[in-house]
């Protein structure tokens, strides 16, 4: 699929013509333990969103650095405010949107920026600017996870995560360092006492920023991750494509 980076000014004018939608990969770059690189969550989004072969649909430039806060303890990490990130990720699809694409999946890889894309995506819709839509690389992949790691989701630098970068980025694995991972790794996400939750921080609950068990991932897994992503991402785009975008926009607004 066509990179609109890599375009020229007169190219990209013709290229954006034939587009429906647009692809804006979002991540972060934070700590994930001592075996997986900052980059994990950008480099898993920007990975899926390239997988995409499509006429009707461009990527974008990612946006690597994002909420990521609750990792400030953890060296290497970086954050903006969630009022940041936000603005940032509407501003750029209403510049796209200047150029006529107005549909657009915010492919994204960390969690922490969830918050921030729905609420990017709910004022860009109200202004009926652009439609945009906030998908994670691994909402529909509880099945799989069940199956090859017995649990459902993705914890952080976990079995799941670290398989993804097996396959984006097999030599950013410090295979070396991922029993010490496991080792200081919280079991769960998250720290709460008699139902209140007292853990705001990574570091309240996990020693070496890891959740979950790393130990346990795989290249094979890591194949089937991303196949099966890329999948899902392009039903999502068949959908997206189809839709008029006066129908996407609210109720009232028609």
């Amino acid at each position: 699929m066509d990179y609109l980076a890599d375009h020229t000014t007169t190219t990209a004018r013709d290229r954006l013509a034939g587009a429906e939608v647009a692809l804006l990969p979002t991540g972060a770059t934070e700590q994930h333990g001592p075996a997986l690189p900052l980059s994990t969550d950008f480099r898993a989004a920007e990975t899926v969103a390239g997988r995409i072969d499509r006429d009707d649909t461009v990527r974008l430039p990612t946006i690597p650095v994002g909420v990521s806060d609750h990792h400030r303890q953890f060296h290497g990490t970086l954050s903006v405010t969630p009022e940041t990130f936000e603005d940032y990720v509407g501003e750029t699809v209403a510049s796209l949107a200047d150029h006529g694409v107005r549909k657009v999946v915010l492919v994204n890889g960390h969690g922490g920026n969830s918050d921030a894309l729905r609420r990017a995506a709910r004022r860009l819709r109200r202004q009926e600017v652009a439609f945009a839509v906030p998908w994670n690389w691994w909402a529909n992949l509880d099945d799989l996870t069940r199956e090859l790691f017995g649990e459902d989701g993705i914890g952080h630098a976990d079995a799941t995560e670290t398989s993804m970068v097996y396959a984006v980025a097999e030599d950013l694995v410090r295979e070396d360092a991922l029993a010490a991972a496991e080792a200081g790794a919280a079991d769960s996400w998250g720290k709460s006492v008699h139902g209140g939750e007292v853990g705001f921080d990574t570091a309240d609950f996990s020693d070496s920023g890891a959740v979950g068990h790393p130990t346990e991932a795989s290249r094979e897994a890591g194949e089937r991750l991303l196949a099966s992503a890329t999948d899902d991402l392009d039903a999502l785009l068949d959908w997206l494509a189809d839709q008029p975008f006066a129908d996407l926009l609210p109720q009232d607004h028609r």
